[in-house]
């Protein structure tokens, strides 16, 4: 007597195969992706007074983003619907874990310095985790946006803030997408927009050119390096250097505070300021926006059911992979070295999910900066000397490509919400960036009064 599978056994294989395709599908796309990005390159042009870069990053999520949106018009093997455009907003929550792992690991070596960067640098930094808060979010509310509004202005939305928000709330949801549309508004325009702001600041002579600099420390690079470059401007050429020490150190503190300050403090109060005003301040706007909700996927499209540890792996091997491509394309760094300092990111990722399914009442997050800033530290352990010398091998914006890769895929579903915050999540990101340079400014000020 031959056996023969149910109806029901058949169609249960075929989602399984179906779900295991589109996960390919989805990993070898962002290593397309990234390889692409990373052979445009870095291009800049001129607008006013400042200068534009647009990094790999913003080609991957502008590439991803186009492929998702165009899905309906691409062969069946190539399509990534709204079901696996909302895969990959899970995968970039996992994903992310490495970069915090990158972070902690340069934190920790940078702790000597901060050591010596004396109390006005510690208390500005209060100044940066908060200033989003005064003018980013009562903005927000005014113009009629909701919950996006506390992604977008706990912080000024660099790489540790998506992570936060990631493991909080979910890249799929309004959170995730105010502090989505709050990385891409400043990596795009955060630069010029810093530059244009400092200099005009800078011009009116009325803070000390030390608090201008602390101010320039808002925790991004670009954004740091264009604030000073305006301000040297409009101060004597012999005191630049002392600015650039400054601005840079001011900046180190904000990597190394910000993301604990983001974390337990500015996130937080942030939440609650909102459940307070946004019932006052939200009658005032004329925008009506509603409850925009989570993101949906189409119906029909693949379920891929509870995200487990088998989709945390395969996050963590799709970012490795493009941070592999990208540090050996465009850092030039040998392959051998790279994979050395992923072996040991990856080590790292892996304790911690361990400690975190051991330790179920603390927070993952808690965790894993706890775990990975240790390890960074030079010299705590026999082997720290070995790890750190590795994952130095591994450039910071190499890990940025593959992640904004996960990033444009998960906002091409969202371009209907996009839509309806327009303007108006572009006007409350800036905002929120001129809110954390105002108020460390502000703060650094009083000390050196």
């Amino acid at each position: 007597m031959t056996s023969t599978s149910s109806p029901s056994a058949d169609q249960s294989a075929q989602a399984v195969d179906s779900a295991s395709s589109g996960k390919l599908t989805l990993f070898v796309a962002v290593l397309i992706i990234v390889a692409v990005a990373e052979t445009i390159g870095i291009v800049q042009f001129q607008i006013g007074p400042g200068t534009v870069l647009l990094q790999p990053m913003v080609w991957a999520l502008l590439i991803a983003a186009a492929w998702g949106l165009s899905a309906r018009y691409l062969p069946a093997a190539a399509r990534i619907g709204p079901g696996l455009q909302t895969y990959a907003g899970q995968l970039l929550n996992a994903g992310l874990l490495l970069f915090v792992v990158k972070m902690a690991f340069t934190v920790g070596g940078a702790l000597p310095e901060v050591q010596k960067a004396g109390w006005a640098l510690l208390f500005q930094e209060l100044g940066h985790t908060f200033g989003t808060l005064v003018l980013g979010l009562p903005i927000a509310l005014l113009l009629g946006v909701k919950r996006e509004a506390v992604g977008a202005t706990f912080s000024i939305g660099r790489e540790g803030n998506l992570v936060i928000i990631g493991e909080k709330y979910g890249m799929n949801s309004a959170e995730g997408r105010g502090v989505l549309a709050e990385y891409i508004t400043g990596t795009v325009l955060g630069a010029l927009f810093i530059a244009l702001l400092a200099g005009f600041v800078a011009s009116l002579h009325i803070f000390d050119p030390r608090s201008l600099a602390m101010g320039a420390g808002v925790g991004s690079g670009s954004m740091m390096a264009a604030a000073i470059g305006t301000i040297n401007g409009h101060n004597p050429p012999e005191m630049a250097k002392e600015l650039i020490a400054i601005a840079s150190a001011a900046n180190l503190m904000t990597a190394v505070l910000g993301f604990y300050f983001a974390l337990f403090f500015s996130l937080p109060v942030c939440s609650w300021l909102y459940d307070r005003l946004e019932p006052v301040l939200g009658r005032f706007s004329n925008a009506k926006l509603g409850d925009l909700g989570p993101s949906i996927a189409s119906v029909g499209e693949t379920k891929h059911g509870t995200f487990g540890f088998s989709d945390s792996l395969l996050a963590w091997i799709t970012v490795a992979g493009g941070v592999l491509i990208g540090n050996s394309l465009t850092y030039k760094v040998p392959l051998l070295q790279s994979g050395a300092g992923l072996l040991v990111v990856l080590a790292v990722v892996l304790l911690v999910d361990v400690l975190a399914r051991l330790l179920t009442k603390v927070p993952h997050i808690l965790i894993l900066v706890v775990v990975t800033t240790v390890l960074g530290i030079p010299g705590l352990l026999p082997f720290s000397k070995a790890m750190i010398g590795s994952v130095d091998k591994l450039n910071f914006l190499a890990f940025t490509t593959p992640v904004l890769t996960l990033a444009g895929f998960s906002v091409a579903k969202d371009l209907p919400i996009f839509r309806k915050l327009s303007w108006r999540i572009v006007v409350v990101s800036l905002t929120a960036a001129a809110g954390t340079f105002l108020g460390a400014t502000l703060i650094a000020e009083f000390f050196h009064r």
